[in-house]
């Protein structure tokens, strides 16, 4: 008999390429991993990992018996959605991942929410940003992440996802309280063309998008400071380091010496909770799907 805790780890093993980063995955240990591994080889009755330089690769009969472990493990997560939904109880555990923002604007009250009305629902959140919670959900390492876009760069999903919307998020300008801009209700980008600019770090969604849209624009930004959280943003620029773009979920009070002020042509980002379409019968993936888009009411209203 193949067991299937076993083969759930020949599994994550190639997903994640790694005996490490299959342990990360199924918040486990390396070693944990390894003797699962050598239990399925005995179990099986074949070699099913070689050594590959310093890590490991799968041998064809590994690569075989996960090809047919990602087909099992599929089924069973629809068999367990089938069954929670024949008993319609939200129940067991969750693992979440949500970018920052969201996760400080939305989930307290969500999570507040499941917690009284569900309380055997366990959900796990951890702070994540698409690019890094996507793979993670496709893979299985977490059950459900909430997600953004941007009103003209639309974020690609992969396949086997659904997307319930949550709300759009208008974004502002921030920058210092003595900006020649600041008394105004509203203003253009095309107004700080020479102003230094304060962005997210290189090679995340947000950082793409704010060069796509100020080149869009006619404005080569001359990015001075990177800096992920928008409050570490908020404190440069009270500092007068320059300019920003201050999305208002999340955002709370805005330090002295910032103004935010509204673009013309208004910057909304679209906020999603995504989940794998295997587990979308599952009462505790619309449970939470429910409270999310309760706390998004909240913050709209």
């Amino acid at each position: 008999m193949l067991n299937l805790d076993r083969l759930r780890t020949l599994d994550a093993v190639a997903r994640h390429g790694s005996v490490s980063a299959a342990a990360d995955g199924l918040h486990v240990t390396t070693s944990a991993v390894s003797q699962q591994l050598a239990k399925l080889e005995r179990e099986a009755g074949q070699q099913l990992l070689a050594k590959n330089g310093r890590g490991i690769r799968l041998t064809d009969a590994g690569r075989l018996l996960a090809d047919h472990a990602a087909r099992i493990l599929s089924q069973v997560e629809l068999a367990r959605s089938d069954l929670e939904a024949h008993r319609g109880q939200a129940v067991g555990e969750l693992f979440l991942g949500a970018f920052p923002t969201s996760a400080r604007g939305l989930f307290p009250a969500a999570l507040a929410q499941l917690r009284a009305d569900h309380p055997q629902l366990r959900v796990r959140l951890q702070e994540m940003e698409p690019d890094v919670s996507l793979p993670r959900l496709v893979r299985g390492d977490i059950d459900l992440a909430v997600v953004l876009d941007w009103y003209n760069k639309p974020l690609s999903l992969p396949d086997g996802l659904a997307k319930a919307p949550l709300l759009d998020d208008p974004a502002d300008v921030a920058m210092p309280a003595d900006h020649s801009l600041a008394d105004r209700t509203e203003v253009d980008l095309e107004e700080f063309a020479d102003d230094e600019w304060i962005s997210w770090p290189e090679g995340e969604f947000c950082h793409d998008w704010l060069m796509f849209t100020l080149r869009g624009k006619g404005v080569e930004p001359r990015i001075s400071h990177m800096a992920e959280e928008h409050h570490t943003q908020l404190a440069l620029i009270a500092s007068g380091l320059g300019v920003a773009i201050a999305p208002r979920l999340g955002r709370g009070p805005v330090p002295d010496g910032v103004r935010v002020v509204p673009v013309r042509h208004t910057m909304r980002r679209h906020i999603y909770a995504v989940w794998r379409q295997d587990a979308d019968r599952r009462p505790s993936i619309r449970a939470v799907v429910d409270a999310l888009s309760r706390a998004a009411q909240g913050v709209e209203s």
